[in-house]
């Protein structure tokens, strides 16, 4: 587990403190006002069917809060294996699971227990027993060694200081010939070293 400051001289303590309040009240106050979208029509707005999304309990749906949609990269296909990193309230799990079916297993982790508790709660609405919720860091994934056919994220990933260890862990967990299906927030431009040591930015 990462601890400290990063390479990029970021408080790693301070920042994963940020985020989990602010995720913590999207978990708990889904109809607020946050600075990023969230919810069902985001959701749809994302290219997400709309028929799956009406199957999926509101928890779940309510408190989403992804910047991309990770399936409409490669499909997920019966059997495979899934680990979803920054799992939040559980919609883009619960999504591979009725993909993968009960042939497929899908394990989605994050780190605030908040989004855990509704993840955990709306798999267990709709019964799926293909489903596991794991709270741990992106940066150190309660997976075994290759477990993975997949691996997808959401808008987790630019939330991390260091991205070079989540990376190795994504591709510690992926079988050989597994894939990575993510969405997130990128730049092509260099950012300057005082907007990247400010906490606040990080988590707007």
């Amino acid at each position: 587990m990462a601890t400290g400051m990063s390479s990029t001289g970021v408080d790693e303590h301070a920042l994963r403190a940020q985020v989990r309040a602010k995720y913590r009240d999207v978990a708990r106050f889904p109809t607020r006002e946050f600075h990023f979208h969230t919810g069902r029509a985001l959701a749809e707005r994302l290219g997400y069917d709309e028929a799956l999304l009406a199957t999926l309990p509101a928890g779940a749906v309510e408190s989403f809060a992804g910047v991309g949609n990770p399936f409409s990269l490669h499909p997920l296909r019966a059997g495979e294996r899934v680990v979803d990193v920054g799992s939040g309230a559980g919609l883009d799990t619960l999504v591979a699971a009725s993909h993968v079916g009960p042939s497929g297993a899908v394990i989605g982790v994050d780190m605030t227990p908040e989004m855990l508790e509704k993840a955990r709660a709306a798999a267990a609405e709709v019964g799926l027993r293909n489903v596991e919720f794991r709270e741990a860091l992106a940066e150190a994934l309660p997976v075994e060694d290759g477990w993975a056919d997949v691996v997808i994220s959401n808008g987790a990933l630019n939330l991390c200081p260091d991205k070079s260890t989540v990376f190795a862990e994504i591709r510690r967990v992926l079988r050989p010939g597994g894939r990575v299906q993510f969405a997130d927030i990128v730049t092509g431009r260099p950012i300057p070293q005082a907007a990247v040591q400010n906490i606040d930015l990080w988590a707007a």
